[in-house]
């Protein structure tokens, strides 16, 4: 499977969210490398601002993540990421036509009604997504039950808002998200720099107002139920 997020590098854009995945189906064939798993190729393509640190930290990371599961063997080719540099409308062209999973997995209420989504859905890729921007008008005209939809409505957002973030709460209550998370703390990825990712990591638990632990663990279980039924 093809599973493609390309568009520019923002914490809205929620390219961790992703990355979180990664490492959880990671985590999930070391642990038990003889289990049915759909192979998956992940390819995240997009550029940061320049003067943009976070979005070059999350480029960092998703690259380095990379380097541990494309060369591990126990993983072989069930599971490979790539990051496509500078992309640009030449690499579109080729990487567009030939996805089948489409990521529009921004928070909900905070894209505009953007068109990328668009060009995956024309070209045959399916969609896995919040209800946020163009994605709620494709579900409303094609049918919710014809996209892959999950997690925080807009009201749920708000709600959420009103009552207080609290990103360690997600943290302690699911551990696949405790694991993947403790290893990019402690440098599983970064072993030549234990602390490269500490901006990341304090981000995620202090001022990430984007919430992509609230929103974890239904994207996990959307992402278990596109793998069954690409088999």
């Amino acid at each position: 499977m093809f599973d493609v997020h390309v568009k520019r590098i923002h914490e809205y854009k929620r390219q961790l969210l992703n990355c979180l995945h990664v490492v959880t189906m990671y985590n999930r064939i070391k642990k038990d490398p003889r289990k049915l798993f759909v192979p998956r190729t992940v390819i995240i393509g997009g550029k940061a601002a320049p003067g943009y640190h976070m979005a070059k930290m999350i480029i960092k990371l998703i690259t380095s993540v990379a380097d541990v599961v494309n060369n591990d063997p126990v993983v072989g080719s069930k599971l490979k990421v790539i990051f496509l540099e500078n992309y640009r409308v030449s690499l579109a062209e080729k990487v567009i036509p030939a996805t089948d999973l489409s990521e529009q997995i921004s928070t909900a209420g905070t894209e505009a009604s953007g068109t990328g989504n668009m060009k995956f859905m024309l070209n045959g890729a399916l969609t896995i997504g919040t209800m946020d921007g163009a994605n709620v008008e494709m579900a409303e005209e094609a049918g919710e039950e014809n996209l892959f939809i999950f997690g925080m409505r807009v009201d749920d957002v708000a709600a959420l808002d009103k009552k207080g973030y609290e990103a360690k709460e997600y943290y302690e209550a699911l551990p696949e998200l405790k694991l993947a998370i403790d290893q990019i703390d402690n440098g599983f990825f970064s072993p030549q720099q234990p602390d490269l990712f500490k901006d990341v990591i304090n981000m995620l638990f202090y001022y990430d107002r984007f919430k992509v632990f609230a929103d974890y663990e239904a994207y996990v279980k959307c992402q278990e139920k596109v793998s069954q039924l690409y088999m």
